[in-house]
């Protein structure tokens, strides 16, 4: 006899997990997490108006990958796996404030009279402050959605008749990230800059325009990789069965 099929959120997740390649989800989870730990970095930049933090060498790989799994499953798909990846990125932030609140010392620290300040900065970045987690959280989740229901809207615009064109595909990706990123810098910076490090408000906007800028200009770079990868995902039927099962009539956009 056929067992009947589990329904619910959880029956969802658990198939779209199984439906996306294994090394996709596991690259995006890796990247969100490092692209908050890069995130206590700040660069030095030429220019006064430029504020970037070390994150920006790994986002990239977040949103390409939301674009491409949008362009496969449906916007929530690709929202439940953003989901995810904001739970075990929670999940290694406590970790990583356990380790730190361990006793012991960084191997970085042993620089003769300056032990204890490096060793307590060095716990202090991997511990994380409960504001900073808190802000990078929420603009993630915000910015995500964003991302994702604009470039599926934008898809089903530029993709009606069913061409799947690399102008199409750029298309979606360049407006949804660049809307997105600024969302999500923006959002960053109000709940946290503005509110704990006196940041003001045309600051606050000047670092969401310009991290955006810098996004944008990344997902160009790496878009025509994303795009073989879509295709292939495409030829391949990858998720045949979450897209029958949620998906009936399959994802036009």
């Amino acid at each position: 006899m056929k067992r009947p099929e589990k329904s619910g959120i959880m029956a969802e997740l658990t198939l779209l997990l199984r439906s996306i390649p294994s090394l996709t989800v596991a690259l995006f989870i890796v990247a969100t997490i490092t692209m908050n730990l890069l995130a206590n970095k700040s660069l030095h930049v030429p220019f006064s108006w430029l504020a970037l933090d070390c994150g920006i060498i790994v986002s990239w790989i977040v949103f390409l990958t939301m674009d491409i799994t949008t362009r496969q499953f449906g916007p929530r798909a690709a929202n439940l796996l953003s989901v995810v990846a904001i739970a075990v990125n929670l999940g290694m932030c406590l970790v990583f404030f356990v380790g730190s609140r361990l006793p012991g010392v960084w191997g970085e620290s042993w620089v003769e009279g300056s032990e204890a300040v490096i060793n307590t900065a060095l716990d202090h970045t991997f511990g994380g402050t409960w504001y900073v987690l808190l802000g990078s959280s929420v603009a993630f989740l915000v910015s995500a959605l964003v991302n994702n229901f604009l470039n599926w809207r934008i898809g089903r615009a530029v993709e009606r008749q069913g061409h799947r064109s690399f102008g199409a595909f750029a298309a979606r990706s360049y407006i949804s990230t660049f809307a997105a990123q600024f969302v999500d810098n923006l959002t960053f910076a109000l709940i946290v800059s503005h509110r704990f490090f006196g940041w003001t408000l045309l600051q606050c906007f000047t670092c969401a325009v310009t991290g955006a800028v810098v996004e944008l200009l990344c997902e160009v770079i790496f878009s025509p990789m994303g795009y073989r990868i879509a295709c292939s995902w495409q030829k391949d039927g990858v998720g045949e069965a979450y897209l029958r099962r949620y998906s009936p009539a399959g994802i036009a956009a």
